[in-house]
């Protein structure tokens, strides 16, 4: 019996050592991608940029002194009953928001006031007493040391007396604290207290935003970038308000682009006095474009990549069957022509109709195995 153990254990040993003499050859599965084909280009002589809509500014209102909560502003509802202000609402510069419990405050400053009073009540001795010592001292009838005495009371007294107002002064904005009010008329965004609770300086109240103006912030290529600049007029529409456009102004351009998605944004302002944009809605940014005076190759701008040679060069993955599958070739040295929103002429490097890789650009190397998603999955 031990025997044929033996053997089955030697022939298994065999085995591995076969194997593990081998490589084993494993095929990477192919790259999914995205393709768009290369087109001719005669208009349309605007291009649509999807933006997000963001307020103008926002404030994450905190609470400066610590205590528990003992009111929160109350509103009128729909149901024509008072309710505790909450997501939504809007409300006005100056408007009491919660109110942390003021007795204790009050105690503060009580106690502050009474030792101000009775350090004015020093000074007041002590500038008597400096008084008579001055007279004396200029009639040779107190000694210098005396003298420098009843000075140094007085000086102290007075100092005193700025130190008490100044505790004064502490303890009454402590109590004014106790309110949180709106700094701007604003938008409600978060609520985040309730009545009773005890809150800690530096715990946040409320998030403010101003969305009498709002922000619509989309992103361009670096290609695109250079056709646009602060000042320029926009007109923004949106699905939620249809045969509606409002017109805002650029007002910022972004540094830098997005380490992943290689854009850069752009901010546009538009007035909304009337809250008609909504914080968070899909917007659609209408940008003109110059239309071509003939037909032009294009490819879209996410298609093209930094070329091998020198710096302003520029590439692009075209896909070819090869041996009954499809791969992705590289083809440099392009001549690129005139951007018209998101796609860019390209005057040699490519033919019409050829499969451009668009999504996957970036990840892809020459002669890679690839597969192209349809339409339908993406």
């Amino acid at each position: 019996m031990n025997k044929q153990l033996s053997a089955k254990v030697v022939a298994i040993l065999g085995v591995l050592a076969l194997s593990c003499g081998q490589e084993a050859k494993v095929d990477k599965p192919p790259l999914p991608v995205s393709v768009r084909h290369v087109a001719d280009f005669t208009g349309p002589g605007e291009v649509r940029y999807s933006a997000n809509i963001l307020p103008y500014t926002q404030v994450d209102l905190a609470f400066k002194v610590g205590g528990y909560v003992q009111e929160i502003h109350q509103v009128i509802g729909v149901d024509e009953k008072k309710r505790k202000v909450q997501e939504g609402d809007f409300v006005s510069q100056g408007t009491v928001l919660a109110q942390v419990r003021q007795s204790d405050y009050q105690a503060k400053l009580k106690q502050a006031q009474a030792q101000a009073a009775e350090a004015r009540a020093g000074f007041t001795h002590a500038s008597q007493d400096f008084e008579r010592a001055r007279k004396l001292y200029g009639a040779n009838a107190l000694t210098r040391v005396d003298y420098d005495a009843a000075r140094a009371r007085y000086e102290g007294a007075r100092a005193r007396v700025a130190g008490a107002a100044a505790q004064v002064q502490e303890a009454r904005i402590a109590l004014q604290d106790t309110s949180l009010k709106a700094p701007m008329d604003s938008l409600v965004l978060k609520r985040k207290v309730e009545v009773g609770d005890l809150v800690a300086p530096g715990a946040p109240g409320f998030a403010l935003a101003n969305t009498r103006e709002v922000k619509v912030v989309f992103g361009v290529s670096d290609l695109m970038l250079k056709h646009i600049k602060p000042g320029d007029s926009l007109t923004v529409a949106t699905e939620a308000l249809r045969h509606r456009q409002f017109t805002g102004i650029v007002t910022a351009l972004a540094p830098s682009a997005d380490p992943k998605s290689r854009v850069f944004d752009v901010e546009i302002t538009i007035p909304n006095p009337s809250q008609e944009l909504k914080v968070g809605m899909i917007a659609a940014v209408l940008a003109p474009t110059t239309k071509p005076t003939q037909p032009e190759l294009v490819v879209p701008l996410n298609a093209i990549v930094r070329g091998t040679g020198h710096s302003g060069s520029y590439a692009l993955f075209v896909v070819e069957e090869q041996a009954g599958r499809q791969v992705a070739r590289r083809r440099d040295h392009l001549e690129l022509g005139k951007v018209y929103g998101n796609l860019i002429a390209v005057n040699r490097g490519v033919a019409l109709g050829e499969s451009v890789i668009v999504t996957g650009a970036t990840l892809v190397t020459d002669g890679q195995p690839v597969r192209v998603i349809p339409p339908s999955e993406r």
